[in-house]
């Protein structure tokens, strides 16, 4: 049975993304061997990405271009090569290689995907990590938090309408300042 993990780069203020929607900050100098090297590993995975519409159209835009081989190309080979869920009300069809379109009730296609063998991996896509917070199907949250202030913006978890007590898993430090934390969902 397959796991879904939310991964979300966020400021030291909870934000991620600013007052304008504007994820930029969170971008690393691309000589950052440290950074790029753990980066490339979590691509290297066999799993799957589910994303909302909006992240979708944002990592579509990129990851399948020279410019992504060029800058990071084992990240850019391993976005392009796995297997993409999309859940969207307004998306008719989705170009992206290995990209699926779901628009089916959210709860019971996601327990369709952790029925698999494979892991899926939530990145950005806010208002769906809050949706299937809400619906306790979600079982990791790694958080990079990164060391800016950006005073406003939207959280990972807006909208969610229960308490959530997470388990502490792991902390990783980088040269660059940032830290990424994990947690689990309690069994």
């Amino acid at each position: 049975m397959g796991k879904i993990n939310a991964f979300n780069q966020i400021s030291l203020d909870g934000y991620f993304t600013d007052a304008r929607n504007d994820m930029s900050w969170a971008h690393k100098d691309p000589n950052d061997v440290e950074w790029n090297e753990y980066v490339g590993g979590n691509s290297s995975g066999d799993g799957g990405l589910l994303f909302g519409r909006i992240t979708y159209e944002l990592m579509a835009g990129f990851w399948p271009t020279p410019q992504a081989a060029a800058m990071m190309p084992e990240v850019a080979a391993g976005m392009n090569r796995m297997k993409k869920y999309v859940f969207s009300r307004t998306l008719t069809e989705v170009a992206w290689q290995n990209s699926t379109l779901l628009k089916d009730d959210l709860a019971t296609e996601v327990r369709k995907l952790k029925s698999g063998p494979s892991d899926l991996a939530i990145l950005g896509s806010g208002s769906l990590i809050a949706q299937l917070t809400d619906l306790r199907l979600i079982d990791q949250y790694q958080f990079v938090m990164n060391p800016i202030v950006l005073g406003s913006g939207r959280t990972t978890f807006q909208g969610v309408k229960e308490r959530l007590s997470l388990r502490h898993t792991s902390t990783r430090t980088f040269k660059n300042g940032n830290v990424v934390i994990s947690y689990e969902l309690p069994k």
